[in-house]
């Protein structure tokens, strides 16, 4: 076992210790300044970001990967800062009562949430997780070690140089030690922190389906994340038109490369104008459908009837491998097609193949609605609506540590709220248990629930 990266794994678990006790009010100071310093610093975090983009051109790196390296394609890095400010700005996790009970006078029982402890964040190419976990963990009174992708390398050992110094810099008046966030490189630091399950409670593994599975398979430290992004939506017979245009588009193509962008469409033949949700996503979005034999011979019919059926559709249109397709995250212009004759078999379809990431319906029945929520068994089940919306930062969390598709814990995106557990503080006056009625005592307990809105623990 690495001496290393016991020594690191201990640090962040004793920096923990001493940033849970902080107040909320330095805990979100820090992060203002971290994010001044960020926004300071944006010509030489875009320089690095450039010698990284040289790189992944130079060495073949795909296309989806290559998108979430650009750090400043549209407004991402602003959306970074915004993310940063927006979770100092949220409501304290830390110390939240949830349960306040009297045990007997003079005994009573609060569930209180605290801090997960340490935390290991594995990612790949995007650089923005790096602040995004940063906010997160120290606003959640959490340590945390971050891995960045090595594709990645110069803009994160930059932003990373920054935030350290944000850090050390003021220690002296936030309280807040340095071994807070701290950073490696190598694939052999992961691989020896992996077995310090002394030290680190959580590892969240932000990347490919071979990255979540081979943390998964090497630690006995619980993992949170997901492998795969594969969402669905499902065009009911009674969905609108307009809508179903729009959000099929916007699901597919605003971000084919995002974890929730939409994979697969399955289609009820009922709806009437059906075809035109998929000449809508070829003839706007460029989109390669990758469809069965029987939506291939029904859209090919009603586009020679319409006569729409030109060059660009009939190159868009493939075979499905229905062995593989619909159990596929493309991360890229296609769209797996089918399909289904009602709500149940378009929710035991998604239930078959999905990830339990995010899937919608979109339709204008209420009970066909109500019934996919209830039915389908993922993370994010939408109506009416793109499953693009399936972020941290949509949901108003400030920004995300990652999305989990888990049932224990936390599940979706993971913003403080998934960061803190809790803690059971017994407030007595002397109380023994021996006293007691299941102790060899005579004493019963009062078990008596007080309202927490009227307690005040600390005041």
């Amino acid at each position: 076992m690495s001496t290393s990266a016991e020594a690191t794994a201990k640090k962040a678990r004793l920096s923990g210790n001493v940033l849970k006790t902080i107040s909320n009010e330095k805990r979100s100071s820090l992060l203002h300044k971290i994010h001044d310093g960020l926004k300071a610093n944006a010509a030489s975090i875009k320089e690095a970001n450039q010698l990284d983009l040289q790189s992944a051109e130079k060495n073949g790196l795909a296309d989806s990967l290559y998108k979430r390296l650009d750090l400043f394609k549209g407004d991402k890095f602003e959306t970074m800062l915004v993310g940063i400010k927006d979770v100092a700005g949220l409501e304290d996790p830390v110390g939240k009562l949830k349960l306040a009970r009297e045990l007997d006078e003079g005994l009573n029982l609060y569930q209180v949430t605290a801090p997960v402890g340490a935390l290991l964040v594995i990612f790949e190419s995007r650089p923005e997780v790096i602040a995004n976990i940063t906010s997160l963990a120290i606003k959640s009174g959490n340590a945390a070690i971050l891995k960045g992708g090595k594709e990645s390398v110069n803009t994160f050992r930059e932003i990373s140089n920054i935030i350290n110094t944000v850090i050390t810099e003021n220690e002296s008046v936030s309280g807040i030690p340095s071994g807070v966030i701290q950073l490696i490189e190598t694939r052999q630091d992961v691989s020896d922190l992996l077995q310090q399950d002394l030290y680190i409670d959580l590892v969240v593994p932000r990347g490919s389906n071979a990255l979540v599975r081979q943390i998964k398979s090497s630690t006995k430290i619980p993992v949170l994340g997901h492998a795969d992004g594969i969402c669905s939506i499902y065009l009911d017979e009674d969905a609108n038109l307009e809508n179903a245009k729009r959000i099929t588009i916007d699901a597919k193509t605003s971000y084919p490369a995002g974890c929730n962008a939409m994979e697969t469409l399955l289609i009820n033949p009922n709806m009437p104008e059906w075809w035109q949700v998929l000449e809508n996503l070829v003839k706007t979005g460029n989109v390669k459908l990758h469809v069965t034999a029987d939506v291939k011979s029904a859209l090919l019919t009603k586009l020679q009837e319409a006569n729409k059926l030109d060059e660009q559709l009939q190159s868009s249109i493939v075979d499905a491998d229905e062995a593989t397709d619909f159990d596929q995250e493309f991360l890229s212009l296609d769209c797996a097609v089918n399909f289904v004759e009602s709500t149940e078999a378009a929710v035991a379809h998604i239930n078959l193949h999905s990830s339990k990431h995010t899937d919608a319906i979109i339709t204008e029945n209420k009970a066909n609605a109500e019934y996919f929520l209830k039915g389908v068994d993922s993370s994010g089940v939408y109506w009416n609506a793109s499953t693009r919306f399936a972020d941290g930062f949509r949901y108003g969390f400030g920004t995300e540590v990652g999305i989990s598709t888990s049932k224990i814990h936390a599940r979706g995106p993971v913003g403080l709220d998934g960061l803190v557990s809790y803690q059971y503080q017994l407030r007595g006056s002397g109380q023994v248990a021996s006293d007691y009625v299941g102790s060899g005592g005579n004493k019963a307990f009062i078990h008596k629930n007080l309202d927490t809105s009227q307690v005040q623990l600390g005041a």
